[in-house]
C-alpha cells in the first residue's frame, strides 16, 4: 500500500522528490500514513473540496479491506 500511495502522490505533484511519507502502525490492523509535502503542493494533493485526497483514501481503503486492515492518511502541516 505504501508503494501505491507514493506512486499516486508523486504523479500528482510537480516535484516528486519533495514527497515524504511516514508510516505509523498503531496496532497490527491500523496503519497511519503521514504525507509530508511542501506547502505549495498540499493544495494539489488535497484538491478542490478535498476531492483528490478523498479519492486516494478510497483507493487505499479498498485495498486495506482485502487485507483486513484500516488505513488512515494524514497530510502534515
Amino acid at each position: 500500500m505504501l508503494e501505491l500511495l507514493h506512486y499516486i502522490v508523486t504523479k500528482i505533484v510537480s516535484n516528486p522528490d519533495d514527497v515524504k511519507i511516514e508510516t505509523q502502525e498503531e496496532d497490527k490492523d491500523h496503519i497511519v500514513y503521514i504525507l509530508k509535502l511542501p506547502e505549495e503542493e498540499r493544495g494539489v494533493v488535497i484538491g478542490k473540496g478535498g476531492m483528490n485526497i478523498r479519492a486516494i483514501r478510497n483507493i487505499l481503503s479498498i485495498i486495506a479491506k482485502r487485507e483486513n486492515k484500516r488505513v488512515y492518511i494524514k497530510v502534515a502541516d
